[in-house]
């Protein structure tokens, strides 16, 4: 067999039973050594890589559907599908896959054998095809009963299939259909709607063609309003001819254009409402069904795109003035239809979709379309703004920008979203979820373009704080007015401005919605937002929601603090010790109590922050202000903790000599662990005497008598070649203990030193023939000289 090559798309059915585009390549059937056989091999058209490596198995059922489509289950839940960009290439390879398994290339669907007896296998095997009783009135409960016993089989499926399509068998029994309708005859209806179930549930694309069909559809429709379960039938078709009429907004001259609308819109109307829902088995064998759908919806889409007389007629009626209300709204429901229908669409088609609706003009249509008072058509608009967002969102800031150097600042786009978001009439703001995700989606850093000659953040951001920021926060501003001034509950001598907002349910919603943006803001835009905050004083305004009953909101604005703590930003830091933005923090958390809950946890998760990171300056700020209303909270360390590092940089300020001291002796303040401290005392004291280099004092030759400032002269030439003894001894003496004590006396160590120091007894300059002893004697009484590495630990 010659390889032959020819453009398909892969497709896999998901667990929702929908089509996932799984990309675009060329196919060809060649053998594969490591599969042992014959294998379809589609390799990706945009770099060469596998998209797929399918062995032909002479037991797979392979279909042939629509003339270009091949669809194959390869395991349980896991169907493939083929989409031939040419006909051509669809029959060839459907000749490779039938010759591989022995087939006529003119059958669509190859036969199974699963699942069956070895006498029910031969017994099918050897009977020629399978007879159908005669379509009479008189025995469709034959029929029915044929059907029901042949779905269990995959064989006899095939063969009823095959027998219903040779015998043109499905018109006649529509005709039996209009004839028991008439009659009233209720038994022989039953009957028809078992036997039109039973058909879809054989899952052959060849009938579903001839039930689908203009002069069949309605009719098999109406098959199915006649449930048995049901004391009265069901008005599918008045429903469909009445009530759900087709409005070309713009007139379609294709007629097979028209005619697959009509056909997608009820074949999936059948899918959604008629059918009952079906079982876990009956599902799978509907997936042919789940197919007709979905290569219709891509088929339409391509057709509406490729014309672009209607295209340019539709979106100058959405944006012309003249248009009445009422055809504005068909043509926006129908563009987001349309829109909707773009899903379906494989990557590379959905990109040119997209940029065909941008260069026709849908941004500005949408402005238009959003200032409008009907709220379905705004809902309708912003459904198809989030389309336009998740595919790229760079193309909508580019927009907004241009704009804002032509219209004001109420009349941009993203303000128009904004004031949607606001405005939201939603008591549970679904719509102001939805929109707020979206600007989230535009303000994010990470999806914004960088190139040589710009930076789409810094153009994006700065047009954003400048024209649309005062718009997101009017809320609240609007929410946290001043009221009077008050103490602080501490002693401290200094006034805050009470605020009061409203605490109504949907207000506080939409204030922890602003407030979570905010905090994304925080987090992401850092000298934009940090001017911003700063000059508007937001925090305040965002604390006072700290009070309100609604536990939610109270935690957005301790997140939004918490977010700013976490930046360890010293402008932030001063701003908040300048403004004692601690105090509804502090305020938030007494009136708490002793309740054990969110807040309680996310305040003292707050503070043990600044304490274990050494926040100086805020821990200052805390412990100065605020200490009085926390030092009785027992029942967790965090506010001790911080006062212990409050009195240690206290004395580090107070004793600057102490602190350097410290810094000599210890490169990190921690508690070691016991085992590692008693592996460092055993190396300190094993130290080898032959360390110390030959000719060198322990301890410099002194005096009887010193003063501080003489001991510590010696003492720091020493330290600065790294072999003082007496200081290491000293050291040595502090790692015996289990922590570094931060308080350690200087005037205690020096008096320790001193002591140490009277106790060597020196050689005397003009003792000559004991040099050597005494030098040896000196060593063997002072302490041991550690190696270099040690004054590192």
């Amino acid at each position: 067999m010659t390889d032959t090559r020819r453009r398909v798309k892969v497709y896999t059915l998901n667990e929702d039973r929908q089509w996932d585009d799984r990309g675009t390549g060329h196919v060809s059937s060649a053998y594969v050594e490591r599969l042992k056989g014959m294998s379809l091999l589609v390799r990706a058209e945009s770099d060469g890589s596998l998209l797929l490596e399918s062995k032909i198995n002479p037991n797979t059922a392979y279909q042939k559907q629509q003339d270009t489509l091949i669809v194959w289950s390869e395991a349980e839940n896991y169907d493939l599908a083929l989409s031939f960009q040419e006909k051509a290439g669809c029959d060839e390879i459907w000749e490779k896959i039938c010759q591989v398994q022995g087939k006529d290339p003119s059958v669509d669907i190859t036969q199974e054998l699963i699942d069956e007896s070895e006498e029910e296998r031969f017994d099918d095997m050897s009977s020629p095809g399978l007879e159908l009783p005669p379509c009479e009135l008189s025995r469709l409960e034959e029929v029915a009963e044929l059907v029901a016993s042949s779905l269990p089989s995959p064989l006899r499926r095939e063969k009823l299939a095959l027998a219903l399509e040779n015998e043109g068998y499905i018109r006649k029994l529509l005709e039996l259909f209009r004839v028991c309708e008439d009659l009233e005859n209720r038994e022989g209806l039953h009957h028809l709607y078992d036997i039109i179930k039973g058909i879809f549930l054989l899952n052959r694309t060849a009938l579903f063609e001839v039930m689908f069909s203009e002069e069949c559809i309605m009719d098999v429709i109406g098959c199915l309003e006649f449930d048995p379960s049901l004391p009265q039938p069901r008005r599918h078709r008045e429903f469909l001819t009445t009530t759900a009429r087709f409005k070309e907004v713009i007139p379609i001259s294709d007629p097979e254009l028209r005619q697959k609308i009509h056909q997608t819109y009820r074949v999936q109307y059948i899918q959604d409402m008629v059918l009952p829902t079906p079982s876990v088995f009956e599902e799978n064998m509907l997936s042919t069904l789940h197919s007709f759908i979905f290569f219709n919806k891509v088929e339409i889409v391509g057709m509406l795109q490729d014309d672009e007389k209607f295209l340019t007629e539709l979106f100058a009626q959405l944006t012309d003035e003249a248009t009445d209300d009422d055809k504005r709204h068909e043509l926006v429901n129908f563009l987001k239809e349309f829109c909707a229908f773009s899903q379906t669409l494989q990557p590379q088609n959905r990109d040119a979709f997209f940029k065909t609706l941008s260069n026709m003009g849908i941004l500005p249509a949408l402005e238009v379309i959003l200032g409008m008072d009907d709220v379905q058509v705004r809902g309708a608009a912003t459904d198809i703004f989030s389309y336009l967002v998740e595919y790229n969102p760079s193309m909508v800031r580019e927009f907004v920008m241009q704009e804002s150097q032509q219209n004001d600042d109420d009349i941009l786009l993203i303000n128009l979203i904004i004031e949607h978001m606001i405005c939201d009439t939603d008591p549970e703001l679904g719509g102001a979820v939805q929109l707020m995700g979206l600007l989230r989606t535009l303000v994010d850093p990470e999806n914004m373009l960088a190139t040589a000659n710009k930076t789409e953040k810094t153009e994006f951001l700065s047009f954003f704080y400048k024209h649309c920021m005062h718009v997101l926060s009017a809320p609240l501003l609007a929410n946290t007015t001043e009221e009077k001034p008050s103490k602080d509950v501490t002693s401290t001598d200094f006034s805050l401005c009470v605020f009061v907002f409203s605490d109504d349910f949907q207000t506080c919603q939409l204030l922890a919605l602003i407030v979570e943006l905010l905090t994304f803001c925080v987090e992401h835009h850092t000298y934009h937002i940090k001017n911003y905050i700063i000059n508007k004083d937001i925090l305040r305004r965002v604390l006072v929601l700290t009070a309100s009953q609604h536990a939610f909101l109270a935690l957005c604005a301790l997140r939004f603090m918490r977010k700013i703590i976490g930046l360890k930003d010293e402008f932030y830091n001063r701003y908040i010790m300048r403004n004692f933005l601690f105090e509804p923090v502090v305020k938030a958390f007494l009136n708490n109590g002793s309740r054990y809950n969110l807040i309680n946890s996310a305040i003292i998760e707050m503070f043990e922050y600044v304490r274990v990171e050494d926040v100086k300056s805020l821990t200052a700020h805390i412990i100065e202000n605020y200490w009085k209303g926390l030092e009785d909270v027992d029942y967790v360390q965090t506010f001790k903790g911080l006062k212990l590092r409050y009195e240690q940089q206290r004395e580090r300020q107070d004793n600057p000599k102490l602190d350097s001291m410290r810094s000599i002796l210890r490169n990190h303040r921690f508690r070691r662990d016991a085992r590692t401290l008693e592996d460092e005392e055993e190396m300190w004291f094993n130290t080898d005497e032959e360390d110390l280099e030959d000719g060198e004092a322990v301890v410099p030759p002194s005096d009887k008598m010193k003063s501080d400032e003489d001991l510590m002269d010696p003492i720091s030439k020493f330290m600065e070649r790294k072999k003082c003894t007496l200081l290491l001894h000293a050291g040595g003496i502090m790692l015996m203990t289990n922590y570094y004590d931060p308080l350690f006396d200087c005037k205690m160590l020096l008096t320790l030193l001193g002591g140490l120091v009277g106790l060597v007894d020196y050689p005397d300059d003009d003792d000559e023939e004991d040099e050597d002893e005494e030098d040896a004697d000196s060593k063997e009484e002072s302490p041991p000289l550690s190696k270099k590495s040690k004054l590192s630990s």
